[in-house]
């Protein structure tokens, strides 16, 4: 917001005032993690989906407590087994004052699928899923799948929604395969980074985004929804604690992300606020279960140990989860006994916690014919997750008591993720929050056998495979009763949690500082939303 003063001479108060309320227009963010892209189909992580939420948003979204609520669509409903229509509410516009109609959920999805420039294919998993789209008016939207998907409005909340003029096109028809009547070529990751074509629905306009240095935001005063507080707000990325702490304090930033929570004693004393919010972000180790050899595994037999079952049980068995949230975590954390938190859907109940036993852990390696172990090398992030660095050296720690040599290797994350997902790793850190609230979310990206035409386990870079939990899995996802999807998702989970294809740590648990004056509200997926910071009474 822009004022411009024609009286020279104003009373004290009211310049008091004005700048008071010039201060509380920008909200300054202090970020753990730099998000990659404004590209919303470009790479689905929690900082990327946290930036792109602010400019564009989904049909359906998730509410803090990972609730369905209406967004761009006002309702939906299961018109057969495998038709779900939406519809659109006819107040929603784009930032350049274009309704949003069906032709944008048609051209959004058509771009999914023709995104060279994409990581990953968490979002062209859904969009598979789907055969047809019908629009038979401007406010109505049928997506039609091959077989019934009880989860498509769960998975739609992570699925932004794009403006059909970012290309050039004649009739638009879901026809992915004929490109979808489009003329002109796709846009890539870099045409939305220069800021060209992002215009979304959203509360905020791009207005600068700088790799390494920051990025800003102006409010959307067209916005067709509930208006945030602040003007402006300018996201500045800072990978350490110690830094980021340092910067709320000397107020150069009013909101910061992920503080040690061994700092939060200073935090309060220092009269700012903080909140922490138990996440689904379960964080694991991905083992290479599937190749005869493996690239950064050395075996006194040649081969590959981690295709051995009781190899990984053994990994899993030298892990002590409590201690690593209590001394890595400093307690802001809880042990995983499985890969979504109990009381999820699909979850198992009352499942006991995953054992400590570096004895039996040994044992079990020799049974797999690895008595005097072998070596292997961890590679994780340095600047993703909390502490993920130094969760992945305690980890090695671990191995190493039970025989196995183990090395370390951490990167940022602009380098790891494109090298995991080439699959040049043995054993991998993870991190994924399942947004969908279902825990057939992890196993659907993760655990399930790679299979682009069913549009599962894109994230399965170690190539694990079970049949018969496939099989269990699918027969889930088309099952429209929740009381039997529920029951046949968590056998699922139980025969992953058996081979142990991907080891369970923790999960996250967010945690955001604050100055005095606001207040903030965490969510459950862990996303810093300017939106959820308000102006206290």
């Amino acid at each position: 917001m822009r004022l411009e003063f024609t009286v020279k001479t104003v009373a004290l108060s009211i310049a008091c005032a004005f700048a008071s309320t010039a201060f509380a227009q920008t909200l300054k963010i202090g970020l753990a993690s730099e998000p990659t892209a404004v590209d919303p189909h470009y790479h689905q992580t929690t900082p990327n989906e946290a930036l792109v939420s602010h400019i564009f948003e989904p049909l359906v979204r998730m509410s803090p407590d990972m609730q369905l609520q209406p967004s761009l669509a006002k309702s939906w409903e299961a018109t057969d087994e495998n038709t779900w229509t939406f519809t659109l509410d006819e107040k929603a516009t784009f930032s350049n004052g274009d309704p949003f109609t069906a032709n944008d959920v048609i051209l959004s999805f058509c771009r999914i699928l023709h995104n060279e420039t994409a990581i990953g294919g968490g979002l062209v998993n859904v969009a598979r899923r789907i055969k047809a789209i019908e629009a038979p008016d401007a406010t109505t939207v049928k997506l039609i799948t091959a077989s019934p998907y009880p989860v498509l409005p769960n998975e739609l909340a992570r699925v932004p929604m794009i403006w059909n003029g970012v290309v050039k096109h004649d009739n638009l028809r879901f026809d992915p395969e004929n490109g979808c009547g489009v003329t002109s070529a796709w846009p890539d990751v870099n045409a939305f980074n220069r800021g060209d074509i992002v215009v979304g629905t959203g509360p905020y306009l791009l207005k600068s985004y700088v790799k390494g240095t920051g990025i800003e935001l102006e409010r959307n005063d067209n916005y067709w929804g509930e208006k945030p507080d602040w003007q402006t707000v300018r996201m500045t990325s800072v990978p350490s604690a110690g830094p980021r702490l340092t910067g709320l304090l000397a107020g150069d930033f009013d909101l910061i992300e992920n503080p040690a929570a061994r700092d939060l004693k200073r935090i309060t004393e220092g009269g700012f606020g903080h909140t922490i919010t138990p996440s689904v972000r379960v964080m694991f180790f991905q083992l290479d279960a599937g190749r005869e050899q493996s690239p950064l595994v050395k075996s006194p037999k040649g081969d590959n140990p981690l295709q051995n079952a009781k190899v990984r049980q053994a990994m899993s068995l030298a892990i002590d989860r409590k201690t690593i949230v209590e001394r890595i975590m400093d307690g802001v954390a809880q042990p995983a006994n499985q890969y979504l938190p109990e009381g999820m859907f699909g979850s198992i109940e009352g499942a006991p916690a995953l054992e400590y036993n570096p004895k039996k852990a040994k044992e079990l390696l020799a049974e797999a014919g690895y008595p005097d172990g072998f070596e292997l090398t961890l590679s994780a992030t340095n600047d993703r997750y909390i502490n993920d660095a130094q969760l992945t050296q305690a980890v090695a720690q671990y191995l190493s008591r039970i025989g196995i040599k183990t090395n370390v290797d951490t990167m940022t994350r602009s380098v790891y993720f494109p090298k995991r997902a080439k699959r040049e790793f043995s054993v991998s850190l993870g991190g994924w929050g399942s947004e969908t609230g279902e825990a057939s979310n992890f196993l659907q990206y993760w655990v399930t056998t790679t299979n682009k035409d069913l549009g599962v386990g894109s994230s399965n870079y170690g190539a694990y495979s079970n049949p018969e939990l496939d099989a269990i899995y699918l027969e889930a996802t088309r099952t429209l009763d929740d009381a039997k999807r529920s029951q046949l998702l968590q056998q699922a989970v139980q025969l992953s949690l058996n081979d142990m294809g991907h080891i369970p740590l923790h999960f996250e648990s967010g945690v955001w500082a604050f100055r005095k004056g606001i207040n903030y509200v965490g969510r459950a997926d862990q996303r810093t939303m300017a939106t959820h910071a308000t102006l206290a009474n």
